[in-house]
């Protein structure tokens, strides 16, 4: 996975989970709250990408360096999450976490 920006990397991860978590009470599938946690996740990097812009023309023209980028970090995160969720299925099926 990207090496974290700040101590702080995994504790708003988690706390964004937790919003995530408490959601499910609300929904009958879990798919919905992924997909809003994912839409959000796209919006706010959309939103913090364009921070550095001075135009939408200047922003355009950095679409597909941006596309690559974002997609590239999912993909790894993802990667590593998939291979956690893989070895230690049965912890995280049974609501038991490994020790870091």
């Amino acid at each position: 996975m990207p090496q974290a920006t700040d101590n702080a990397f995994f504790d708003r991860a988690d706390a964004h989970i937790e919003l995530a978590n408490r959601q499910l009470g609300d929904s009958d599938n879990p798919g919905t709250v992924a997909a809003s946690m994912t839409f959000a996740a796209t919006r706010f990097s959309t939103w913090v990408s364009a921070r550095g812009f001075k135009s939408g023309e200047e922003m355009a023209a950095a679409r597909d360096a941006m596309l690559t980028y974002f997609c590239d970090q999912y993909r790894l995160m993802l990667e590593d999450n998939l291979d956690d969720h893989i070895a230690r299925f049965d912890q995280y099926m049974s609501g038991q976490h490994p020790v870091e």
